[in-house]
């Protein structure tokens, strides 16, 4: 059963989850996995990567994680990596949006939480902004998001902020390519290729190997991408940044971008998608399973 055909509007699929928030953690993930999957969760004997990411989610509490997850805190661990060039250029932190002085803040800028998930605001114009409705709806991104929505423990005890970031001007095909990395113990394995996510069609996805040769294998979530995706001139370089950065971890998905040459860092996810995504064929998700170690509980 696809819960989200039950539940249409996201708003009122958030407001159940929240009445949910009592039901221990363990229960919870074992109703979501069945309802978003339609396959029982092993969690004795895990094989599926999508199974392995819910162990992860339960049992692996290392505090890094925390600061990776956070928004706002990585920007310090990337520095410590020496990878502070990757950033994308800060203009400011905040605690509540009436902190937010717009008159300094250039013509376009993003602005985004440091605990959430599709909590960001592109702003290409300032002077179009309609400046009282943004200082609503961060507010309620703050108040509202309840840190157990997926049960993913990294973001439980997480500050809320607000960050403003520079905006990442978009290509001639009015495109910006996200390139997310999945890695394990320090190797990427594989990565999604995100496109034409600002276009009318909307997204589509494609998944590559570290030679950037696609993969047979899709999400049926998402359409596939149906055109040549030129190879960046610096994909390397790419490639090692994510190394360098999942080196910590027995597992999480690199995000970067890459604007004519200039690499700039997206986020760390350690649970994609929450662990409910399906793959087409099936057999992917055992493949990428292969590769995930789980390491000993971590509580």
């Amino acid at each position: 059963m696809d819960y989200k055909k039950v539940f249409k509007s996201q708003e009122l699929r958030l407001k159940v989850l929240r009445m949910l928030d009592f039901v221990p953690d363990k229960l919870m993930i074992k109703i979501q996995y069945r309802l978003a999957t339609g396959k029982s969760l092993n969690l004795h004997n895990p094989t599926r990567f999508t199974e392995k990411i819910q162990w992860y989610k339960l049992y692996y509490r290392d505090p890094l994680l925390v600061k990776c997850s956070d928004k706002y805190a990585i920007r310090d661990y990337i520095s410590q990596k020496g990878l502070e060039d990757i950033l994308v250029p800060l203009y400011g932190a905040y605690d509540k949006a009436e902190d937010i002085d717009f008159r300094q803040l250039p013509d376009k800028f993003v602005l985004k939480t440091n605990n959430g998930s599709h909590t960001n605001i592109l702003c290409d114009n300032k002077e179009k902004l309609n400046k009282e409705e943004t200082i609503k709806t961060l507010n309620q991104w703050l108040t509202k998001r309840s840190s157990k929505l997926g049960r993913e423990w990294s973001y439980y005890d997480i500050e809320p902020k607000i960050v403003c970031e520079k905006y990442l001007d978009k290509d001639e095909n009015n495109d910006l390519v996200d390139y997310k990395f999945f890695c394990f113990n320090g190797e990427p394995f594989y990565l999604y290729v995100i496109t034409e996510r600002f276009l009318p069609g909307g997204a589509k996805l494609g998944l590559y190997d570290m030679d950037f040769k696609k993969l047979p294998y899709r999400r049926p979530d998402i359409a596939l991408i149906n055109k040549e995706v030129e190879k960046p001139k610096n994909f390397d370089r790419m490639i090692e940044i994510a190394r360098v950065l999942s080196k910590d971890f027995p597992h999480v998905r690199v995000d970067l971008y890459n604007i004519d040459g200039k690499i700039y860092f997206g986020e760390l996810t350690f649970y994609n998608g929450s662990g409910y995504k399906i793959y087409v064929s099936e057999e992917f998700d055992f493949i990428v399973g292969q590769k995930f170690t789980l390491p000993s509980k971590f509580k």
